[in-house]
């Protein structure tokens, strides 16, 4: 079974070689595709690098400038499907996912799930170093989701997953409609939407030792006001699992 993780980046110069390094050393044979947008810091250079080292399992998609999360996901969705890989997943570089818990993603897969979350709030509160002001954000934005779609899913934000093949082959990508935070949510309520078995596993997120954080109020809003736009727009269509 084919498997690559997915990692999109900005700006992740510090931190990029020893995630790749830590990914690629896994048991399991991922592969890894890095979707850079632009970064000023020399991000690409490093994994153009690291290429001669693993050009069989170290890939890399360059985009001119940001062009939003969501985007650079599709893209990297659209990639794994066209080279066919059976297992997708996607996390963010900067080591807040644990790379050890690919692992536990995969075998969430391996034994039914159709798409794994890596949950903070599946059992408690995960989460280390951050201020309680985001602790407390975030656990509300997850349970405002859950009120207002319908989900059972305690971590409706969550950025670290692993999808079957067949699930994003089910999707219409072109109708996914956010970029920022609120993309996380919207992929998770199309794969419901869609009758797929989604199983969260739980595991501890821990703030960026390097870099600096993405999140901003805009990106925060967009998620807000775009959860109560996408469950009217989601009433009365079809969904419909790809045969």
């Amino acid at each position: 079974m084919q498997k690559v993780v997915i990692i999109p980046t900005y700006n992740e110069r510090s931190n990029i070689e020893p995630m790749v390094r830590k990914v690629l050393s896994l048991e399991g044979d991922y592969h890894l595709l890095i979707i850079d947008d632009g970064s000023p810091d020399g991000t690409a250079s490093i994994v153009k690098g690291l290429q001669h080292e693993h050009s069989a399992r170290l890939h890399l998609i360059e985009r001119e400038g940001k062009q939003g999360l969501g985007t650079a996901y599709i893209a990297g969705f659209k990639w794994a499907l066209e080279n066919g890989y059976d297992y997708i997943f996607e996390m963010d570089a900067d080591f807040s996912h644990n790379p050890e818990d690919l692992n536990s993603l995969y075998e969430a897969c391996e034994k039914g799930a159709d798409v794994a979350i890596g949950s903070r709030y599946i059992k408690g509160v995960n989460v280390v170093n951050w201020p309680m002001k985001r602790v407390l954000m975030s656990y509300f934005a997850s349970m405002y989701v859950r009120i207002i779609t319908g989900m059972k899913i305690m971590d409706t934000t969550a950025g670290f997953k692993c999808y079957k093949a067949k699930v994003l082959k089910s999707f219409q990508f072109d109708t996914i409609r956010f970029k920022g935070y609120a993309f996380q949510i919207e992929m998770k309520f199309t794969a419901w939407k869609l009758g797929f078995n989604i199983v969260e596993v739980p595991i501890v997120f821990t703030e960026r030792r390097e870099g600096v954080s993405k999140m901003s109020g805009g990106i925060f809003n967009e998620a807000f006001w775009g959860v109560l736009s996408m469950k009217v727009k989601s009433i009365g269509k079809k969904y419909k699992q790809a045969s």
